[in-house]
C-alpha cells in the first residue's frame, strides 16, 4: 500500500479546511493509499510561495515520508504557473506522484507525465513572453531617449540612516520613509561602509569594501 500525504488550503479564515480533507481522505481510500500525514494552510493566499503547511509538505517530501501527495485541485498548490512548476518538478525529481482531484490529473501515469510535459511547455513560453515585453520597454525608452533601470528613490537617505541608528525599528524605518525593508537596510549599510571608508583614507590604505 502506497504511503500517502494530503495538503489542503483555503484563503481566508471564514473557510474550512475540513472539506477538502474529507474529499481528499476518501479519495485515497479509493485508491488504497495510506493517508500517513495531513498539512493545511488555513487563510493564507496561494500567491504566497512560502506557507507553513507547504513548506513542511515539502520537507517531508524531501525525507521520503511519502510517495504520492493528494490535493483538492491545482489552485491549493500554487496560483502560479511558476511556482506550481517548480513544486511538481520537485516532486518528479523524487519519484513522489502528484494527483489533484477536480482536475483528475496523476503524474504516475501516461497522461500525467503529458501533464507534465505540456505544463513545463507553458511556463517556458509565459517565461519567454516576459521577457520579450521587457526588451520591447527597453527599446521604447532606448528610441525616446529615456533612461533605463531603476528610477532612484527619492529619500533623505541621511535622516532615514539617522532615524534607524537611534532606535527606530526597521519596519516603522520603511513605513516612514515609503520604501521597503530591503532598502532599508541597504542604505544603513551603505552608510556604514561610507563611514569606514573616511576612516581608512588618512591611512591611504582603503579596505576592500572601499575598493568595491
Amino acid at each position: 500500500m502506497k504511503k500517502c500525504a494530503v495538503y489542503a488550503r483555503v484563503s481566508t479564515l471564514e473557510q474550512h479546511v475540513e472539506t477538502q480533507l474529507y474529499d481528499l481522505r476518501q479519495l485515497a481510500q479509493n485508491r488504497g493509499f495510506e493517508v500517513v500525514a495531513e498539512y493545511t494552510d488555513h487563510g493564507v493566499s496561494g500567491a504566497k510561495a512560502r506557507r507553513p503547511g507547504l513548506d513542511t509538505l515539502m520537507a517531508d517530501a524531501r525525507k521520503r515520508k511519502f510517495s504520492v501527495v493528494l490535493v483538492a485541485a491545482f489552485d491549493r498548490v500554487a496560483r502560479s504557473t511558476k511556482h506550481f512548476l517548480q513544486v511538481i518538478d520537485e516532486f518528479d525529481s523524487l519519484g513522489i506522484e502528484f494527483v489533484s482531484r477536480r482536475e483528475n490529473v496523476d503524474t504516475s501515469g501516461p497522461m500525467g507525465r503529458l501533464f507534465l510535459t505540456l505544463i513545463g511547455s507553458i511556463a517556458e513560453l509565459e517565461s519567454e513572453l516576459i521577457r520579450e515585453r521587457i526588451r520591447a520597454g527597453m527599446r521604447r525608452r532606448r528610441l525616446e531617449g529615456l533612461p533605463l533601470g531603476r528610477v532612484p528613490l527619492d529619500v533623505d537617505h541621511e535622516a532615514l540612516v539617522a532615524d534607524r541608528l537611534s532606535g527606530m525599528s526597521l519596519t516603522q524605518t520603511a513605513k516612514k520613509y515609503l520604501v521597503s525593508r530591503a532598502s532599508v537596510i541597504r542604505f544603513v549599510r551603505n552608510a556604514q561602509a561610507d563611514t569606514n571608508c573616511g576612516q581608512f583614507a588618512a591611512a591611504e590604505q582603503p579596505t576592500a569594501a572601499c575598493v568595491a
